[in-house]
């Protein structure tokens, strides 16, 4: 086969065999076939598309490039979620445990930040010691003997994906429905998952804004996924306003540490926890109903269960054995922690969300350039949600800075960012659609 006869298909509008996607995939992964090549790969997929049958090849083929991971000596379901990023999302770190506590497995491996959006792996490198990058073989022995593992992308864990991002990247493609479909399930796949909720934000902080967008890709991903044998549903979920009421490193780590502690637990967080907690374990048939989920999921919090899980994952990866009794011990603080009050008072109609995401890059809490150092201490807490009321006594929030200057500007820009009137807005769930 010749790549540039296989381009030449895509371009003409033809679909691709199972024979070609697999070579082309091949050739990508031991460099046989160029950069050049694989760009142009990725603009025909980009303006013609693939049917659902040619999606699901190509991720099985990017999952098939590298490691792919089974768990033989584990009885049970092995599952996972996956966020499309927004601001504040610290969901993953209490879901894991969660399901861990119910009898599920959750090898779970995610990204650092991108964009305007935060990291799941950024947030766990605030913890001293915690290794995100394991060997395989810790990975492994964490999920059994635990029931979860929050990691990274490893090095030969879907390598093709790591090659067709880069240059997606830098050649316009990167909106690609299905390209983006591929990319997410290759790595997920590849972690040999049984079930996986997808979780797709949609709204001003979401990388899908558009809501026709956010579905069409939802359909995409449970298509293919459910196609490729893991039992796949999406949940759309709004993103509008920062998640919860902390966005940042070390402080989404404090509050995901207090939501299983059951301290100040934001409903509009418990509600997307909850209802992704739920998907799984229904489609894991650990819970004949969405109600029997519901149930056993808060009596792993009450019980104490969840944060016992997640202890022993964070030391069973490198991190403190008393972490979660002592969490201000280990985390970073910034120097300067202060209120940022409104110009007015009034009830919180609206705010730019990913504008906010993109001010935490300011205070140098996410990255400009890939090999960027962090600071893991930044960021907000007490961040308001839409119809709360804000006075000179109740903050928009509580910004974490290192020098005063920082303070300022983030204060200042934070003001411009968050809408106040007189009359309280409608509040809307933040769960908008499910689609299986």
């Amino acid at each position: 086969m010749l790549p540039q006869e296989i381009i030449r298909k895509k371009r003409n509008h033809n679909p691709l065999t199972q024979e070609e996607i697999r070579f082309f995939i091949k050739g990508i992964t031991d460099g046989s076939i160029v950069d050049a090549q694989t760009a142009a790969f990725t603009m025909a997929v980009f303006l013609n598309g693939m049917n659902t049958d040619e999606v699901t090849q190509l991720t099985l083929s990017m999952r098939d490039s590298g490691d792919v991971l089974t768990w033989p000596e584990i009885d049970g379901p092995i599952t996972d979620k996956h966020s499309s990023g927004g601001v504040g999302d610290k969901v993953s770190l209490m879901l894991a445990p969660m399901i861990a506590a119910c009898g599920g497995f959750v090898p779970m491996i995610s990204g650092r930040g991108l964009g305007h959006t935060g990291g799941t792996l950024d947030k766990f490198d605030s913890i001293p010691g915690y290794q995100t990058l394991p060997d395989n073989q810790l990975f492994k022995k964490t999920v059994k003997e635990v029931g979860c593992a929050i990691i990274g992308q490893t090095g030969n864990l879907a390598p093709a994906d790591k090659k067709i991002y880069a240059i997606r990247d830098v050649c316009g493609t990167v909106e690609s429905i299905e390209l983006i479909t591929a990319s997410i399930l290759s790595k997920k796949l590849a972690a040999g998952l049984d079930a996986l909720v997808m979780d797709l934000k949609c709204g001003n902080g979401a990388f899908m804004d558009s809501m026709e967008n956010a579905r069409l890709l939802a359909q995409s991903i449970v298509r293919v996924a459910n196609q490729a044998g893991t039992k796949t549903k999406a949940v759309l979920t709004d993103m509008n306003q920062v998640l919860g009421t902390t966005a940042g490193n070390a402080v989404e780590v404090a509050e995901a540490l207090n939501y299983l502690k059951g301290i100040n637990v934001d409903p509009r967080l418990h509600q997307v926890t909850m209802e992704l907690c739920q998907e799984i374990l229904v489609n894991t048939h650990l819970s004949k109903s969405l109600e029997d989920a519901r149930l056993k999921l808060q009596k792993a919090l009450d019980s104490g269960k969840a944060l016992e899980k997640f202890a022993q994952m964070i030391a069973a990866l490198g991190g403190p054995k008393d972490f979660c009794e002592k969490p201000e011990k280990y985390l970073p603080q910034a120097k300067i922690i202060k209120p940022v009050f409104a110009k007015q008072k009034g009830f919180v109609t609206g705010m730019k969300t990913r504008d906010i995401g993109l001010s935490i890059i300011e205070l140098k809490g996410g990255r400009i350039t890939p090999e960027q150092k962090l600071d893991y201490a930044t960021g907000y807490t007490h961040f308001c949600q839409i119809g709360d009321y804000v006075d000179d006594q109740t903050p928009l929030a509580v910004i974490h800075a290192q020098n005063e200057e920082d303070y300022q500007k983030t204060a200042d820009t934070l003001c411009r960012l968050i809408s106040i009137s007189d009359k309280k807005p409608h509040l809307s769930s933040p769960i908008i659609e499910k689609i299986a």
